[in-house]
């Protein structure tokens, strides 16, 4: 088990492959590609999520690589212009054995989230892009603030552009502008919405 203070910042990605060369050039090592899939649970009375927790089974399945992890994050803290939270981490064999023990337990799935991500070690900061089933390609930004503001400076999009929103906030903002319903999970590409937005 690893406790971690989590830092992040998220942007908007204009161009995957120019922003991607742009953090290779400098040296950043690509850590992980392929499919995310997290599951986020809670009670049916979303107990969990009335005290801003969350517990989700996080599993990679890239090619011949099938790893998985169960996340404990604390509420969230805004601190100098960074969003940070407390997590709890261990990593696992058998995400599908776990997910029938919560199940079991009485927790529901609240929300499916499953995307491509190519994933990057940068001087110290994590950096990771993440293309949904349909929805703006985004990139997250993790570390130490200084590891942050560097690899932000590396990555050469507006700093502005850069918030301590949560996916959420960025789904509203595709729909508006797009006039399209994001989908963040492969199951809603099929025009099934079990999950509510704000889960996410």
């Amino acid at each position: 088990m690893s406790a971690t203070r989590e830092v992040e910042l998220k942007a908007l990605v204009d161009d995957e492959a120019l922003r991607r060369a742009c953090v290779e050039a400098a040296g950043a090592t690509l850590v992980y590609e392929g499919r995310l899939e997290d599951r986020r649970f809670d009670t049916p009375g979303r107990a969990l999520a009335l005290r801003d927790y969350v517990v989700r089974l996080r599993t990679w399945r890239g090619p011949g690589d099938v790893r998985a992890a169960l996340d404990w994050k604390g509420p969230t803290r805004y601190e100098d212009g960074y969003k940070v939270r407390d997590e709890l981490t261990t990593t696992l064999g058998e995400p599908d054995a776990l997910q029938a023990m919560l199940t079991n337990l009485g927790y529901i799935i609240t929300r499916e989230i499953d995307r491509h991500i190519a994933q990057y070690e940068l001087h110290g900061a994590m950096v990771r892009f993440e293309r949904y089933p349909r929805m703006d390609v985004l990139v997250e930004v993790e570390g130490t603030p200084e590891a942050i503001e560097a690899a932000i400076a590396v990555l050469a999009l507006p700093r502005e552009a850069f918030t301590t929103e949560r996916l959420p906030d960025f789904v509203a903002r595709f729909e508006l502008r797009t006039g399209v319903e994001a989908a963040l999970a492969d199951v809603e590409l099929e025009g099934q919405h079990p999950f509510r937005m704000e889960d996410a």
